[in-house]
């Protein structure tokens, strides 16, 4: 039997800045890639090549940036944001931090640049907010958003990058999305979801097996607030009950704390299965859905108000009250987790890496730089997978 190959990248949460030498020769040798890559093959490959996790992280190789580090996603997405401009048909919106704020304001400015209409600029603003709902709110992975970057060509048609962070585990997640081909928000709709852990208890509301919750969860909004608290109620009643779990209840928030390992055993048994977090329900937005009686799940978490306390809310309910299936499994696709010497590594298709590096071995090779760049460019490729230079 051929043995199989694997390979591994860490994606470790870092702080601190890249230094201006180094983003001076990313811009310099990215913007001569970037350019390859859009005259030979246009907007639409360059935009679903961001769009894959393992080209972005190969991308970051090459430029020269730290590939096993968070700031993979926010240095080179700056980098790219500095590089791309309307003469390559494609800009950028959004950012790190406070700058991620700014991408409706970015948007609106990137529509005028490109002559958008009023309408797709507002199709645009909502695609950029409900992206963040989704990741923030109905993919409960314990990271929280702090980076959103949205490119946007010329026709229209776009890409987002956006990173989470959990502080706790020092750890990062990566989301990528992508318009083409996209035929909803709320189901499976990720080219592909990286980081550095896969946990075994995940909330994730945009799965497939997670729809006849969602169905339900419409159902209650749409039957008032009082029911959904009559439904809370029964719920930890009968949590307590089967799963012997210690409660603290206030009028605005129920936590339920536990054992991790004894969480993961009442899961094996079948007993109940519950992710804990201290999450509030928010009352007044429950409210406010129930007179815009939403048609749909993507509908109703567009709502401002309905967060990852309210979403998690009602998925308990419609699952251990209306036995509706629900998906706690971690949608990770790509780990690059290495962890210490006893862990085992989670395997990345190498094939796939080998024709990453092939493509942008190509774009190199007629990138109009000098001899030395591109010889170290592929160098530094060359520790992804090896290449001939």
């Amino acid at each position: 039997m051929r043995a199989q190959r694997y390979a591994t990248f860490d994606l470790i949460l870092h702080g601190g800045k890249a230094p201006p030498w180094l983003v001076s020769r990313m811009k310099k040798l990215g913007k001569a890639i970037l350019t390859v890559i859009v005259e030979e093959f246009g907007h639409k490959e360059l935009l679903t090549r961001l769009a894959d996790p393992m080209w972005f992280q190969a991308l970051s190789y090459v430029l020269g940036y730290d590939w096993n580090s968070s700031g993979v996603t926010t240095v080179v997405t700056g980098v790219l944001r500095e590089i791309l401009s309307p003469d390559l048909g494609i800009l950028v919106a959004g950012g790190k931090g406070k700058r991620s704020l700014e991408a409706p304001n970015d948007i609106v400015k990137i529509g005028e640049i490109f002559g958008f209409t009023d309408s797709k600029v507002s199709r645009l603003i909502r695609s950029s907010r409900l992206i963040a709902k989704v990741d923030n709110a109905l993919v409960q992975d314990g990271h929280t958003i702090y980076h959103h970057a949205m490119f946007i060509d010329k026709h229209g048609d776009w890409i987002v990058i956006q990173q989470g962070m959990n502080p706790d585990m020092k750890t990062a997640r990566r989301y990528h999305w992508c318009s083409y081909g996209l035929k909803s928000f709320v189901i499976e709709p990720h080219k592909g979801i990286c980081g550095d852990l896969k946990l075994p208890f995940v909330l994730n509301m945009v799965s497939r097996n997670s729809l006849e919750g969602q169905k339900i969860a419409v159902d209650l909004v749409n039957e008032g607030v009082n029911q959904i608290k009559n439904d809370l109620n029964l719920l930890f009643r009968y949590a307590n009950k089967v799963a012997d779990l210690t409660s603290f209840l206030s009028e605005e928030e129920r936590v339920i704390s536990v054992d991790v390992e004894k969480l993961a055993r009442y899961e094996r048994e079948g007993l109940v299965k519950l992710a804990i977090l201290r999450r509030k329900v928010n009352w007044k937005a429950l409210k406010q859905a129930y007179e815009i009686s939403p048609k749909s799940y993507e509908e109703l978490v567009e709502i401002r108000g309905i967060g990852p306390g309210t979403v998690r809310a009602l998925a308990l309910i419609a699952e251990l009250i209306y036995n509706a299936e629900i998906s706690w499994k971690d949608p990770l696709r790509y780990t690059f987790a290495v962890g210490g010497k006893d862990r085992v590594p989670y395997p990345v298709n190498v094939k796939r890496m080998e024709k990453v590096a092939e493509f942008l071995m190509q774009a190199i090779e007629e990138a109009k730089i000098g001899k030395k760049d591109k010889i170290k460019a592929l160098q530094r490729l060359s520790k992804l997978v090896p290449v001939r230079y």
